[in-house]
C-alpha cells in the first residue's frame, strides 16, 4: 500500500520528547509538517553520528554506516510521546534482541509486537519521522512491514526497536505491545539495489575505456592500397618536400605488403631514387643548421667576452675603492658592502671565465682531433710500410672471404631444410639459383686463388727486397775498395816526377835515351790505369743505377690483367655482389656511396675507370627518357660466364 506521509500530519502532543529521541539518533528533530523542533540542533552532540543522507562513493543511493561507539558509553534512550500514543525505552541494563544481517540494498524494515489496536495511522504517526514511506503491507498477527524510499531511514528506524507502545492512558493488553524492528529482504531492494550495481558497473567500464583510449598511443593513419594512379601521385609526392614523410611512409608499407612486381619495378625504383635524392636537400638542410649553430656559438662566445669584459671592469672599480685613497672616506658600514659585493664580482667573473676557458678547451681539442685525422697518412712510403699494407689488405680479404664462405653454407643449408619440409619442385627458377650459387662458389674460389697468387708475389718482392739490400750494400763495398785504389794510384803520381829528376843528373845523353823510353812508358801506364779507373767508375755508377732503379720500380704488372692490384680485386668483389643484388642495375654514384661506407677514400673515377676495364663483367646501359636519363651499371659476368 503506497501512502503520502504529507496527508497523514497530525498535532503533536508534546515534541519535547520526540525532539530527545531524534537527537539521540543523531538526526535534527522534525515537526510532522517537516519544520524543525530545535532551530539550535547541532547534529555533532547527538548520540548516533555519522548517519549521511549520501554516499561519497556512490552519490544519493548509498549508506555509509556509523562509525563504531565506544564500549563503554550506553545509550540513552527516553520516552517519547506522541499525539495517539506514548512509547516507553527498554530496560537499558537487558541484552539487545538478536538481529539478522543487513541485506544489500535494504530499504524495508519489520515491525513486530504491534498493539492489536494498532492502525496504519498510527505506524505511520511513529515511522514517518524516521523518513517518507513508500509502502506499509500490515498483517493481522500484530507485525507490519514498513518500505523507506531512502536505507539510511532504516537505521533510524531500528533506534526504536525493544521500545513498549501504549495507546492513549489505556491499560488493556491490546493496546500495549513492545516493539521490535528488524532487516527485511524484499526483492524490490535486491533489484534496485541490483539494478544500481549494474549501472555503476556500466559507469566503471565506461571510465575505464575512456582511460584507456586517452592513454592509447593514435593510430596511424591509414594507408591507400596500389594502383597506378596512386602510385604516380605518390611519385609527385616524395618530390615535394613538404609532404616527403607522409609519402615515404606510404612507400614503405607497399614494399613491405609485397606490391613491387616484375610490372611496376621501374615505377618503385622511380620512387626509391627520388627518395634517395632526398638525401641531398637533407645534407644540405643539416649543414645549414651546423652553421647557425657556429654562428649562434660565436655569437654566444663574443657575448661572453663582453660580459667578462664588463665584469673586469666592475672588479676593478672595486679595487680602485678599497685603495687607501678612497677607503679612508668610507663608513664601517659601507666598506663591509664593499667588501661583499667585490668576493661576490669575483666569483661570478672566475666562474664565467672557467665556462668561458671550458668552451675554448673543447674546441682546441676538437680541432687538434682534426689536424690528427688530416695529418695521419696511412699511405707511408717505403716498402716495410708497404708490406704492411699488403699484410692489412690480405687480412681483411681473408675475413670477407669467410664471411662469404658463411653465407653460402647458410644459404645451402636454408634451401636444405626448405627441400626437406616442401615436395621436391625442380623449376627453372630453382636451376637459376643454383647455378647462381655455383657462379658464386666459382668467383670465390677465383678470388681465393687470387689472394694466394698475391700473398706469394708479396713474399716474392719481400725476398727481391732483401737480395737488393745485399746487392747495395756489396756495390757500396766495391765502390769504397775503388776509391782507397784511385787514392793508392794518385799517390803514384806524385812520386813519378821525382824519379825522373834523378835519372836525368845521373846518365848522359844514353840515359836521356832511356829516360824518353821510361817517361813514354809511364805515360802509358798511366792512361792504362786512369782508363781503368774511369771504366771502374763507371762500372759502380752503373751498378749504383740499377739498383736505385730496382728499388724505385714499381712490381712488375702483366699487361694482359685489368687487375692491377689486391685493392681493385677486393674492389671487384664488392661491387659484384653489390650489382648481383640490384638486377636493373645501379649508378655510379650509388655504388661510390655504398663503397665510401666501407673505404672514405674511394673516389668516383676509379671505380669507373675500374668498371670500364673490365667488359666481361660488368656493363653500362642507358636508362629513361629525357630528364631522366641516367647511366647504369650492371652485372653480367653470370650472362658472359654461360656465352664463353
Amino acid at each position: 500500500m503506497s501512502m503520502d506521509p504529507s496527508s497523514m500530519t497530525m498535532p503533536m502532543s508534546d515534541p519535547n520528547a520526540w525532539a530527545t529521541a531524534m537527537n539521540n539518533l543523531g538526526m535534527a528533530p522534525m515537526g510532522m509538517t517537516g519544520q524543525p523542533l530545535m532551530s539550535d540542533f547541532d547534529s555533532g552532540l547527538g548520540m548516533m553520528t555519522g548517519i549521511a543522507p549520501m554516499n561519497t562513493m556512490m552519490p544519493g543511493l548509498g549508506y555509509v554506516p556509523p562509525p563504531p561507539l565506544p564500549q563503554d558509553l550506553p545509550i540513552v534512550k527516553e520516552i517519547i510521546h506522541c499525539q495517539s500514543c506514548t512509547l516507553f525505552p527498554p530496560n537499558p541494563h537487558l541484552p539487545s534482541p538478536a538481529m539478522r544481517e543487513r541485506p544489500p540494498g535494504c530499504k524495508t524494515v519489520f515491525v513486530g509486537g504491534l498493539p492489536e489496536n494498532a492502525t496504519e495511522a498510527l505506524i505511520v504517526e511513529v515511522f514517518g519521522q524516521c523518513g517518507d514511506i513508500i509502502a506499509i503491507r500490515k498483517s493481522k498477527k500484530n507485525f507490519c512491514h514498513i518500505r523507506f524510499t531512502e536505507e539510511f531511514t532504516v537505521d533510524r528506524a531500528l533506534f526504536l526497536s525493544g521500545y513498549r507502545m501504549r495507546l492513549g492512558s489505556s491499560t488493556d493488553k491490546k493496546d500495549t505491545g513492545r516493539l521490535h524492528v528488524d532487516f527485511a529482504q524484499a526483492r524490490d531492494d535486491l533489484y534496485e539495489w541490483e539494478c544500481r550495481q549494474r549501472m555503476y558497473a556500466r559507469e566503471e567500464r565506461h571510465r575505464r575505456r575512456m582511460e584507456e583510449d586517452r592513454f592509447r598511443p593514435p593510430s596511424p593513419p591509414l594507408i591507400v592500397h596500389y594502383s597506378d594512379h596512386e602510385c604516380s601521385q605518390l611519385g609527385d609526392k616524395i618530390k615535394d618536400e613538404a609532404v616527403f614523410a607522409e609519402a615515404v611512409r606510404v612507400l614503405l608499407t607497399w614494399v613491405e605488403r609485397g606490391e613491387v612486381n616484375r610490372r611496376n619495378a621501374n615505377n618503385f625504383y622511380s620512387m626509391i631514387q627520388s627518395s634517395n635524392s632526398h638525401i641531398r636537400q637533407l645534407m644540405s638542410q643539416k649543414a645549414t643548421h651546423e652553421k647557425e649553430m657556429e654562428e649562434a656559438k660565436d655569437k654566444f662566445k663574443s657575448a661572453l667576452s663582453g660580459i667578462l669584459a664588463q665584469f673586469e671592469q666592475i672588479v676593478s672599480v672595486f679595487h680602485a675603492a678599497s685603495k687607501q685613497k678612497a677607503w679612508d672616506h668610507f663608513s664601517k658600514a659601507q666598506r663591509k658592502n664593499l667588501d661583499v659585493w667585490r668576493k661576490q664580482a669575483e666569483e661570478i667573473r672566475n666562474m664565467q671565465n672557467e665556462e668561458l676557458m671550458g668552451i675554448r678547451r673543447e674546441e682546441e681539442m676538437e680541432m687538434s682531433d682534426d689536424d690528427m685525422e688530416d695529418t695521419h697518412n696511412p699511405d707511408e712510403s717505403g716498402p716495410v710500410s708497404q708490406a704492411e699494407a699488403l699484410k692489412e689488405e690480405n687480412d681483411s680479404l681473408r675475413c670477407q672471404l669467410d664471411a662469404y664462405r658463411n653465407e653460402v653454407e647458410l644459404l645451402k643449408q636454408e634451401q636444405g631444410k626448405n627441400q626437406e619440409h616442401t615436395p621436391p619442385q625442380h623449376s627453372e627458377e630453382d636451376a637459376c639459383r643454383q647455378q647462381q650459387l655455383t657462379f658464386l662458389q666459382q668467383a670465390l674460389q677465383g678470388m681465393q686463388k687470387q689472394l694466394l697468387k698475391m700473398c706469394e708475389e708479396m713474399k716474392q718482392r719481400e725476398a727481391e727486397m732483401e737480395k737488393t739490400v745485399e746487392d747495395k750494400q756489396q756495390l757500396e763495398s766495391q765502390v769504397k775498395s775503388l776509391k782507397e785504389g784511385l787514392q793508392g794510384l794518385k799517390t803514384l803520381t806524385t812520386h813519378t816526377p821525382q824519379l825522373e829528376i834523378s835519372l836525368h843528373d845521373d846518365s848522359g845523353s844514353k840515359e836521356s835515351a832511356n829516360q824518353v823510353n821510361l817517361e813514354m812508358s809511364l805515360q802509358e801506364d798511366r792512361a792504362s790505369e786512369e782508363r781503368a779507373n774511369q771504366v771502374n767508375e763507371a762500372t759502380a755508377l752503373e751498378v749504383v743505377s740499377c739498383s736505385q732503379e730496382k728499388e724505385s720500380l714499381p712490381p712488375e704488372k702483366s699487361p694482359s690483367n685489368p687487375v692491377h692490384s689486391e685493392r681493385e680485386a677486393l674492389l671487384v668483389g664488392i661491387i659484384s655482389t653489390f650489382l648481383h643484388v640490384h638486377p636493373f642495375g645501379a649508378s655510379i654514384e650509388y655504388i661510390c656511396s655504398y663503397l665510401q661506407r666501407l673505404n672514405t677514400k674511394i673516389n668516383t673515377g676509379e671505380v669507373d675507370a675500374l668498371l670500364g676495364r673490365l667488359p666481361c663483367t660488368f656493363k653500362q646501359e642507358l636508362t629513361g627518357v629525357g630528364a631522366s636519363l641516367e647511366k647504369r651499371w650492371k652485372f653480367c659476368g653470370f650472362e658472359r660466364i654461360m656465352i664463353t
